[in-house]
């Protein structure tokens, strides 16, 4: 091979295309990642991992009336400094970036700062004047946020602006309902901000099972976020830090800041799709083959957000993996099941979920058996709070297959892997009924849910 010949050419180093990459690499494949930006993509640099961070900071921050009632002396509204939390945020990201330096030196991956292009016949030219030749080329171009277009919709911020802010709004708006606008809405309120969401339709987080999100709604309202339900924001007045949003039902006042988490939208403008033959589906996402991952360009892949399906990191991961398995190493191994795919809303209470939410599940089997639990937790009896959890368990057929299980409540995010493994393994009802519970603790009531 020449020095611009690889087995493997990646797009894109976020999630997907760094596991395809470094498990190629470890095939013994030669591969070279093309990245302009941050290695690591949205989950490393602008998404759940800096979320994450600023979530425990929020969790912290709500914990602490609990902490005053069982005896700490701790104060009722501590004083937040933003910027040793920024700094604390970007030091983890720094030591990731570091782990995925030694990676790639212990696998021999090359890893070039440049964007490429598809020029067709397994070719891709560099953005420095370079072209590379290449078996395969995965793109992993992930997804970036898609804002709406309104007057002064250019005084916008997009959930990536928010990791950039140098210090915290006093008021601000999210314009959406989907679990980034929920979750920038808890931590930001946890966090000593004034919240208003605006939601376009009736319910939060479409997609989730609606009882859950209702209840969600409804603690987010008891800790002070305003939501505002079925309302359009057609403007945009002032200038940042004296925000006014224009239209009808809206919350008055100025707002520090407007966050649009309003969908993603792929990265696929000057990748060189059309000529490279690799066809987009009816939402402008690279159209691939469910399975083998295949785009319509022979030896032509794509992984993650770029092709629309679930968002998820995990998800990417396993592609990417499942892929360098199946064309470098012993086989690609089972497929990947979209329905039992775990996710969790970051939420103040996170809400978690995996497999069929209770509207689905009776409309593909009909009659189903639903086993709930509704309680409040002994760490917040005991510590004077009224946040309740909601725990919902979906069996279906004669034998009660367990189809269904989504949590709402302290501790869900954590709570879910197991039950996500059971439901992979087929578990019925009966094997929950028979396990004993952990006591006392939150995750019992899964098992003990009538």
């Amino acid at each position: 091979m020449s020095n611009d010949t690889y087995d493997l050419v990646v797009l894109g180093a976020g999630s997907g295309g760094l596991a395809a990459a470094i498990r190629a690499a470890g095939h013994g494949a030669r591969v070279a990642i093309l990245e302009p930006a941050a290695i690591g993509g949205t989950c490393v640099n602008l998404g759940c991992v800096p979320k994450k961070i600023m979530w425990e900071a929020a969790q912290l921050a709500s914990h602490l009336p609990r902490a005053r009632a069982l005896g700490l002396e701790v104060p009722l509204q501590p004083a937040l400094d933003w910027a040793r939390l920024v700094k604390a945020r970007q030091a983890h990201i720094a030591r990731i970036h570091a782990s995925y330096q030694r990676q790639f030196a212990q696998v021999q991956l090359s890893v070039q700062g440049c964007r490429g292009q598809l020029l067709g016949a397994g070719r891709v030219a560099t953005d420095d004047g370079r072209q590379l030749q290449a078996r395969h080329i995965l793109l992993a171009t992930g997804a970036r946020p898609r804002l709406p277009v309104f007057p002064g919709s250019h005084w916008l911020h997009s959930s990536d602006d928010v990791f950039a802010w140098q210090q915290r709004p006093q008021r601000v708006a999210i314009i959406g309902g989907g679990y980034i606008a929920v979750e920038l809405a808890g931590l930001l309120q946890a966090l000593g901000s004034q919240v208003h969401l605006l939601v376009r339709g009736n319910v939060l987080l479409n997609g989730f099972d609606s009882e859950l999100a209702q209840a969600l709604a409804a603690a987010m309202a008891a800790q002070g976020i305003t939501l505002h339900f079925g309302v359009t924001v057609q403007g945009l007045d002032g200038q940042p830090g004296a925000l006014q949003l224009r239209g009808k039902d809206l919350p008055d006042g100025h707002f520090d800041a407007v966050i649009a988490a309003t969908g993603r939208e792929p990265n696929v403008q000057g990748l060189g799709l059309e000529q490279a033959g690799v066809a987009l589906d009816r939402r402008g996402f690279i159209a691939t083959d469910d399975n083998s991952l295949a785009t319509t360009a022979e030896g032509v892949w794509a992984v993650g957000d770029v092709t629309g399906q679930l968002a998820l990191t995990p998800l990417a991961v396993a592609q990417g993996r499942r892929l360098a398995d199946g064309l470098f190493g012993r086989g690609a191994g089972p497929a990947i099941n979209p329905e039992l795919v775990p996710s969790v809303v970051f939420s103040h209470p996170p809400l978690a979920r995996v497999g069929l939410d209770e509207a689905c599940a009776r409309e593909r089997f009909g009659p189903v058996q639903v086993y709930r639990a509704n309680f409040r937790s002994l760490e917040e009896g005991a510590g004077g709070g009224q946040q309740r959890h909601l725990f919902k368990v979906i069996c279906a057929g004669n034998e009660q297959r367990v189809v269904g299980v989504h949590l709402l409540g302290e501790g869900s995010d954590e709570i879910l892997q197991g039950f996500a493994v059971a439901l992979q393994c087929g578990a019925r009802w009966e094997h929950f009924r028979q396990t004993l519970p952990i006591h006392p603790t939150a995750a019992e009531e899964v098992v003990l849910a009538k």
